[in-house]
């Protein structure tokens, strides 16, 4: 798995670098009106959110961000949403602080009591907390939070679909960071292809998991219905060079009687980068 799990150590996690995610699975710069716009700062999106831990039942609080408060600048073609001042990705995790259950907030609450135990028994008797007294979250730390995360999903033995989810998150992060790299650093490029590298092997990972849960999970998955999970296929595909999957998926939402609008004009779009990049490859 090329180490995808790496950088855990630091939560006593480190022996789960070898594991296999799919294990049962196929072996804005501030907008101006005439005047200047004073530009938000990231730490006053956010408040901090008080849980209860489904695992140890410990109260702690975690970053989240304010409902309605993040401005939405776009989306990239694989449907990551891209926000002014803050990407609210970084903090859509929960991890508690006594145990190290960790997982995407939509789930957090979405566990049975066999795998609450398996948690206690793989991840909490090893388990170290790492304190984090900053007032944003790292692009770093989002990334570390979101692979043990990624841990407990594997041995929780979730859905395909939540640990598919898991890892495009974690490309997506990725990706942002690699945005907010430095140009003028001597190791700039260096950085850029090690980033790039990383994130196709989770964008892969997830384009399997997916592809596997879509046959196996009902909709709506992950928030999804099935027409955006079709485009999201086209589109993961795509970055995976697998050309005649993603023509065939993207075809499926453009001729949909489903569908929506704005996905469609998405698909058309997508449609036109997937006959470019197959000329070029």
């Amino acid at each position: 798995m090329a180490n995808l799990l790496s950088g855990l150590e630091k939560f006593g996690l480190g022996n789960f670098e070898d594991e296999k995610i799919f294990e049962d699975e196929k072996k804005a710069e501030a907008i101006s009106k005439g005047t200047a716009v004073k530009e938000t700062a990231e730490e006053d999106l956010l408040f901090d959110k008080t849980y209860q831990c489904p695992v140890c039942d410990k109260e702690f609080k975690s970053k989240t961000v304010r409902t309605g408060k993040a401005k939405l600048l776009g989306t990239d073609i694989d449907l990551r949403a891209k926000y002014q001042g803050i990407d609210p990705l970084k903090y859509d995790i929960v991890s508690c602080p006594k145990c190290g259950y960790t997982t995407v907030t939509r789930y957090f609450n979405l566990i049975t009591s066999p795998q609450a135990s398996l948690i206690r028994e793989k991840i909490s008797r090893n388990y170290k907390a790492s304190v984090n007294n900053e007032s944003t979250i790292s692009y770093e730390a989002a990334i570390e939070s979101h692979k043990l995360a990624l841990v407990n999903a594997i041995v929780k033995k979730c859905r395909v679909s939540e640990k598919a989810y898991i890892c495009l998150k974690i490309a997506w992060l990725i990706r942002g960071q690699r945005e907010d790299l430095d140009e003028t650093a001597n190791d700039y490029k260096d950085l850029v292809t090690k980033s790039e590298t990383e994130e196709l092997e989770f964008i892969k990972n997830a384009y399997e998991g997916f592809s596997a849960a879509v046959a196996k999970e009902e909709f709506p998955m992950c928030g999804m219905d099935e027409s955006t999970m079709d485009y999201l296929l086209a589109a993961l595909a795509c970055q995976c060079k697998q050309y005649d999957m993603a023509s065939r998926l993207v075809s499926n939402v453009i001729t949909s009687r489903v569908a929506k609008n704005n996905l469609k004009e998405k698909a058309r779009e997508l449609k036109t980068v997937i006959l470019q990049e197959r000329k070029e490859n």
